[in-house]
């Protein structure tokens, strides 16, 4: 008989960004998760991928990093996935409204179906839903707080040649 492979828990660390407290998680390959919280948990796990992602991030919010390059791994619909993928084409410092986004994917009466897909997106900032607006440019829709999307949004702003 063969021996079972052990399920090693999934790793997570808490890291105070500059628009607050992140609970970043991963499986043994890929970053699975971030989440915004109100304050960190007493426990933490660390593990290669996420103190990656940490540095990674750390770069972004002090103006060095415009791509991410880390394996990701979505729990999510095909469609879903589909509306994460497209949401990483998004180029720094630009935005795309949902209609864009749904044409993108081939749904294209889709938009309210890619907003909620946003709104689901488990991998904020490196996934950047924030890049996302409504069709008339205004900001819409951004689950962690309407102040954070604005703030992400003027941050890569300063960074653009």
């Amino acid at each position: 008989m063969g021996r079972k492979e052990e399920k090693q828990a999934p790793a997570f660390i808490y890291w105070q960004s500059p628009i607050g407290w992140l609970r970043l998680s991963a499986d043994q390959e890929a970053l699975t998760g971030i989440e915004f919280c109100r304050e960190p948990g007493s426990t933490a796990t660390a593990s290669p991928v996420l103190r990656e992602a940490v540095r990674q991030l750390r770069e972004y919010f002090g103006g060095q990093r415009k791509i991410f390059d880390l394996p990701l791994h979505f729990k999510g619909t095909a469609f879903q996935k589909k509306v994460w993928a497209a949401l990483c084409e998004i180029p720094f410092g630009q935005t795309a409204s949902y209609k864009e986004i749904a044409r993108k994917i081939g749904h294209p009466q889709s938009m309210r179906a890619v907003g909620a897909a946003n709104g689901r997106n488990p991998i904020p900032i490196i996934v950047p839903c924030h890049r996302v607006i409504g069709a008339d440019g205004r900001l819409v829709g951004y689950s962690s707080g309407l102040w954070r999307k604005e703030w992400l949004l003027n941050h890569e702003k300063q960074f653009l040649p």
